[in-house]
């Protein structure tokens, strides 16, 4: 790393930078808080599970999650449907709520952090890509697609008594996309990142 310096993001006590071993990671001497990590290859790893989310993703939204069977009568629900009949019972606001963190918001994430970190990974250096990546950081908090799965959940459990519930294609879609945006988090090391983007 070519800083001298980092900050605690803790409690905002300097350090000098070290070098680690790989899979290594420096911790602050206050808080102990982690300061940063070397994880050889998390690039790598961050590019195809980001590739992954974004099939997985495309799979979500494009096939039912849930069909119920009511006698003779059949009714898919996709991530869309949940939204739509909010909007429809005037609940407006809690429609565009459902939408930006369910659909939305983890879309444009996997589609940034590609923008991001795929032209790192074969060294090329598209405009505008620190900006991007800190709008990544930013929209973390706010791609809660495991808080919908949740919901999901519970609705089957209350719906089990009155109808049959098929589990639909885009439900095993949409878990795997959940294990692979915790992989991303897991392996995206932002130090890493903001020095290969620093780097001429």
């Amino acid at each position: 790393m070519h800083a001298t310096y980092v900050a605690c993001h803790e409690c905002d006590l300097l350090h000098r930078v070290r070098p680690l071993p790989n899979g290594g990671t420096a911790l602050c001497e206050r808080c102990g808080a982690v300061l940063y990590r070397r994880r050889d290859g998390s690039l790598d790893r961050v590019v195809a599970l980001t590739l992954a989310g974004l099939i997985l993703f495309c799979v979500a939204n494009a096939f039912p999650l849930l069909s119920m069977r009511l006698d003779t009568n059949i009714q898919e629900a996709t991530l869309l449907t949940g939204v739509l009949h909010l909007w429809d019972q005037g609940m407006r606001e809690l429609a565009m709520l459902v939408l930006l963190t369910s659909v939305a918001l983890p879309g444009l994430k996997l589609v940034l952090l590609l923008y991001v970190t795929l032209p790192l990974r074969l060294g090329l250096r598209p405009p505008g890509m620190a900006p991007v990546f800190r709008l990544v950081r930013e929209l973390q908090p706010w791609a809660m697609m495991e808080v919908f799965l949740l919901g999901i959940l519970v609705a089957m459990v209350k719906l089990a008594d009155t109808a049959d519930i098929l589990v639909g294609p885009a439900m095993y879609a949409f878990a795997f996309l959940i294990l692979a945006l915790a992989g991303v988090t897991a392996c995206l090391d932002p130090h890493a990142v903001w020095e290969r983007l620093r780097t001429p």
